[in-house]
Formats: C-alpha cells, structure tokens, sequence
C-alpha cells in the first residue's frame, strides 16, 4: 500500500510533468493529450503541458477519455492535426476500466489513421495496457507502424528514462533506451515511498541542469 497521501500523490505528477514536458515533448510543436478525468492523471497531465509550452512555445489540446469518448477524442484529434499523442491512462482509476478506454481509445486511432508518434504513460504501460491493446489485431498492426514512446524510472538508482517500444510481428515488447536523466531527491522519495515504500537515497542533482 502507498505511504503516500493524496496530497503527495498530487505533488508527484507535478514533479513528474517537469520530465515528461522537459524531455519527451521538448522536440515536437503540437501535441495531443489524452487523460482520463481522474485527479491524478489531469495534474500530471496539466504539469506536462506546462511545462512543454513554457519551454517550446508549442500548442497542446486535451482530451478526456470515458465511455463513449473515443470517437469524439479522435475527431478532435484529427482536428487539431498535433505531431504526437500523449496517452497519459493510470490514476487512481481500477486498471481494468483504465485498460478498457486505452484499448477503445487507440481502436479509433487506429481506424482513422493517425500517423504521428504515441506517447505512453509509465502506469498504462506498467500495467500491461498496451499488452491487452496487441490483442486486437487491428491495433497491432496500426501500432507496428508508429513511433512509440514511454517514459519509465529506475527506482534502484534513482534514473528517469525515455524509451523507443520496439515490437515484432508476434506482439513481442522491447525497449530501447534514448536517454536517461537523474531524478531529485524529492522526486525519488515521493516514487518510492507511492510506488513500493522504499526509501532510497542518491546524491541530489543541480536543478539548474533541470
């Protein structure tokens, strides 16, 4: 059980929305942001674009994923036209009504044709939501043929890393590694003590690196 109060919980995304702003949005000029309406995923949500337009200039749209959602989302999409998709499911949401909107959501992608990267959040990911979308055949094959990005953290020694998804016909999942920053202090106390309540401890980094 987390050892973390909603408080925390909140303060976390923010932390967490620097990197994502900082080092996965950083190269793009448009990007879409799909999140569930939970308080977790809109405050990591809202501090990752944040921080991206702060920092580019860039535009974002957001998008809120329920039932029912997934055709109106990619029409807004398509609208908006953005270079990448942030997919940003998890929260305090059950992982099966989570995995149920990611799979129906990347089912209408899938059928509309969006070519720009995906971007996919850690828990989604952790969770075994893009697993459970490889099961769709249509999704599988419109998957193989895009840029996929998620972002994961070492909590053994404190690392913040941003991977390309690799995946075979047979539905296989690799990551490869692009890079990789140091987390703070705060940050890595707050993962863990959220994640697995263990504390660990590493030399602090010169937030004018940040």
């Amino acid at each position: 059980m987390a050892k973390t109060n909603l408080e925390e919980e909140i303060h976390l995304r923010a932390l967490t929305g620097i990197y994502v702003g900082q080092f996965v949005l950083n190269s793009y000029t448009k990007v879409a942001v799909i999140s569930q309406g939970n308080i977790i995923c809109s405050s990591l949500s809202a501090a990752s674009e944040a921080v991206f337009i702060s920092d580019t200039g860039g535009r974002t749209a957001h998008f809120i994923a329920e039932e029912g959602s997934a055709t109106r989302i990619v029409k807004g999409i398509q609208e908006f036209a953005p270079q990448a998709i942030l997919l940003m499911f998890g929260g305090e949401t059950p992982m099966g009504e989570t995995k149920k909107l990611f799979v129906g959501v990347l089912e209408k992608m899938a059928k509309s044709g969006f070519e720009g990267d995906i971007i996919l959040n850690v828990r989604i990911f952790a969770g075994g939501g893009l697993q459970e979308a490889l099961k769709n055949p249509k999704i599988k094959e419109y998957l193989l043929n895009r840029e996929i990005i998620v972002y994961t953290f070492d909590l053994n020694i404190g690392l913040f890393f941003v991977n390309w998804v690799e995946m075979d016909d047979e539905g296989r999942i690799n990551l490869e590694k692009i890079e990789e920053y140091p987390v703070t202090t705060e940050h890595a106390d707050l993962l863990n003590r959220s994640l697995r309540d263990r504390k660990l401890s590493w030399k602090d980094i010169n937030k004018e690196k940040r």
